[in-house]
């Protein structure tokens, strides 16, 4: 039983084939199978069994999967530790970053990060998830920041929950009119932005689920563009709660509950390859990023 076989049999779960396993590896199609071939092999079972839609992991296959995630852990743990004890340096961090996270987290954890590690010289790319996730797979991030966001290929450290909430302006919604039903919000003006991306299909399809059609006032690209928007009274609009939070704080946008649907579900995640240890310095920005959220004020909770 060995590491890349344990990593193509967990491509190949989670992608329910043999020919997107290999993509995501960026493998032949031959060596994923003669990979999971030989795994089979050694244990004398069948990992996979094809099911209605592709294949499916068997008994066998379901038992072993939590050891293979925790033997592929182990290793990257022991990869660290080798790491940990080659001296230090203050070095270059690259780090790949959504635009969200790049307008409104890191500014100021890359400001309390420079205090404390003025050596270490940072670089910043920006771009969607999926780009995020190449630039880390490709080696030229050490580590990415997104939402939501989960390869088999990385290490996905999910630092705080950051669902999409519905605001509007303070002065338009008293306090007595910030809970309503979907129906109800689809007849006011919407603002959505960044269409195609995962926000914009995540809030399109929480009123296509309901069989109601949104009244899009403005489609916008940005996040930053909407929420203007929305303080000039032209409309509502699904927005991270980390893009809001300082503006539901300071009250001159409120969050407005919907009632007869659930949250839109979205985390802050920070992934980097499994099996290239992190750098000190890497791991002094996880710090940092940390501390950061936790003096924040969390996302609302939902009222029942």
């Amino acid at each position: 039983m060995e590491i890349p076989q344990l990593e193509a049999f967990l491509a190949v779960g989670t992608f329910g084939g043999f020919r997107r396993a290999a993509a995501a590896l960026r493998l032949t199609q031959p060596a994923v199978s003669a990979r999971i071939r030989a795994l089979e092999d050694s244990l004398s079972v069948r990992l996979f069994e094809r099911g209605q839609h592709g294949l499916a992991l068997s008994a066998a296959g379901r038992a072993l999967r939590p050891h293979a995630e925790q033997v592929l852990q182990a290793a990257a743990l022991a990869r660290q530790a080798v790491h940990d004890v080659r001296p230090a340096s203050g070095g270059a961090l690259q780090i790949a970053a959504v635009l969200s996270i790049c307008t409104y987290l890191l500014p100021d954890v890359l400001k309390r990060f420079q205090t404390a590690h003025p050596s270490v010289m940072i670089t910043v790319r920006s771009g969607h998830s999926k780009e995020v996730l190449e630039l880390v797979l490709r080696g030229e991030a050490e580590i990415g920041l997104a939402r939501s966001l989960h390869h088999p290929e990385v290490e996905t450290v999910s630092l705080r929950n950051d669902p999409l909430v519905l605001v509007g302006r303070a002065a338009s919604w008293p306090t007595s009119t910030r809970r309503a039903r979907l129906a109800q919000i689809a007849d006011r003006p919407l603002i959505f932005f960044d269409r195609g991306s995962s926000d914009w299909t995540l809030t399109q399809g929480l009123f296509r689920r309901a069989g109601l059609v949104p009244n899009v006032a403005l489609e916008v690209e940005t996040i930053e563009t909407a929420k203007r928007m929305v303080e000039r009274g032209m409309g509502l609009a699904f927005l991270p709660h980390l893009a809001v939070g300082r503006e539901l704080r300071r009250r001159s946008l409120v969050a407005i509950e919907i009632v007869d649907a659930e949250p839109i579900a979205r985390s802050l995640d920070v992934i980097h390859p499994r099996p290239r240890p992190l750098s000190a310095a890497a791991r002094a920005l996880l710090q940092a990023l940390r501390s950061a959220l936790s003096e924040a004020d969390g996302p609302p909770r939902r009222r029942r």
